[in-house]
């Protein structure tokens, strides 16, 4: 079985300290429970993080996570190293490592993060 799910039937959820992170976090769900990617993972979102919102620092068990930055500048922690993330970028967080990420510009961050089981 495959998936499509038209962008009008995507739900639009907005999350406040999410891994205890500033501000809050919009997301339009692109997948809604694991069994919608077989099992192998249990995200597919396209989020936007406002000004002084971020995603708290954390570090993935079991699972691994993927970060495409689609538009605007993101500080980001990758296990302890900051860098800055521009529009094109993409990060990987396998399982045991940490990252972060937080918008302290004035443009909004827009980026699809993919959770992926390992």
């Amino acid at each position: 079985m495959s998936l499509i799910r038209r962008n009008e039937e995507r739900k639009s959820t907005r999350k406040d300290a999410v891994q205890g992170g500033p501000g809050h976090l919009l997301s339009l769900v692109g997948v809604e429970q694991d069994s919608e990617m077989w099992g192998k993972g249990r995200m597919l979102n396209d989020n936007v993080l406002e000004k002084e919102c971020g995603v708290g620092y954390h570090v993935h068990e079991g699972d691994a996570e993927i970060y495409v930055i689609l538009s605007g500048e993101a500080e980001y922690n990758d296990n302890g190293t900051v860098t800055t993330l521009h529009a094109g970028d993409v990060t990987f967080t396998g399982p045991g490592e940490g990252h972060s990420i937080t918008n302290h510009g004035d443009e909004p961050v827009r980026f699809m993060a993919i959770i992926l089981y390992v």
